[in-house]
């Protein structure tokens, strides 16, 4: 069966062999499977901690969790009382459909609402629905955000909101780099001083590495990406998320992670879109659709 709801999971199985599971706690990407021209058996793509906690009681250390409608500590007076990151990643989402299943592909669509515990910590009305679409070789993520609100809720308001796809890319980290980068402008979040995690610089690179404790910011970034390696790489593009940030916590502060295996670190590159510096808006009665699509890179692209 190309679609299968297995004890809090939906498996999705492609006619050529890929393979994808996402948790409706979260509506976490934990799994995703894929194989290329050159090597056809479907393979891991992306990184999940076997230190992972995947009962439900906090987000999943790997694969691609939802951040929503903050990045980081929130900032908006609507998030003052959020955890870090929002709470898309730590809620059970429902499974509403499936969207497609055929040769080309196998899609389905999550959703999550207002409930009593949400609306006690963020009070506006919103409906986000999650659309995945499993290729041969290709996955893509839209997070569909609904301002459900009307005249006699929120007669002038908009719905602003952060959004990122935190996904964690099965990689060699001492020997990715990620492309095209150069000249766009970044924040280093690992600097000691405020100021300093303040302070706009332009990315020098042709090919950014994670050779040391990364956290970085890409501001109006080109959203398409190559994460490449010797031997392979995903492409990433994306619609409507203008920011991506590039993070690998390596030993310094990997280690300080419970839920992080000993030397995950070594295992992968995060390259997260999202819109993160500023708001997304979303008028009321409107949607906002943030997408991500990976890909299997077929042909050598490797930065020399």
């Amino acid at each position: 069966m190309p679609v299968q709801l297995l004890d809090g999971r939906v498996v999705l199985s492609h006619p050529k062999g890929a393979s994808l599971e996402v948790l409706l706690f979260g509506a976490t990407v934990t799994s995703w499977k894929a194989g290329s021209h050159r090597d056809p058996q479907p393979s891991e793509r992306l990184f999940l901690s076997s230190k992972a906690v995947l009962d439900g009681s906090k987000p999943v250390r790997g694969g691609i969790p939802i951040v929503f409608p903050c990045f980081g500590p929130p900032v908006h007076p609507e998030h003052s009382r959020l955890p870090q990151h929002g709470f898309a990643r730590s809620e059970l989402w429902k499974f509403d459909s499936v969207v497609m299943d055929n040769d080309a592909g196998v899609s389905v669509r999550l959703t999550l609402e207002p409930t009593p515990e949400i609306a006690a910590k963020y009070n506006r009305p919103f409906h986000l629905a999650y659309v995945l679409t499993l290729a041969e070789h290709q996955l893509s993520a839209a997070l569909h955000v609904t301002n459900t609100s009307t005249s006699a809720d929120f007669p002038t308001d908009n719905l602003e909101f952060q959004a990122l796809f935190h996904t964690y890319i099965l990689a060699p980290a001492g020997q990715v780099l990620i492309s095209p980068l150069q000249n766009v402008r970044y924040y280093d979040k690992t600097a000691a001083a405020e100021e300093d995690r303040n302070l706009a610089r332009v990315e020098s690179r042709l090919g950014v590495d994670v050779l040391k404790f990364t956290d970085s910011v890409y501001e109006d970034a080109p959203q398409k990406y190559d994460v490449t390696w010797p031997g392979g790489g995903l492409e990433i593009k994306t619609n409507a998320l203008k920011d991506v940030v590039i993070w690998n916590p390596q030993r310094d502060a990997g280690s300080r992670m419970a839920d992080m295996e000993h030397a995950g670190w070594e295992r992968f590159v995060c390259v997260e879109p999202g819109y993160v510096r500023g708001f997304a808006k979303a008028e009321p009665g409107k949607t906002w659709i943030g997408q991500q699509v990976l890909s299997v890179i077929q042909e050598e692209r490797r930065i020399t």
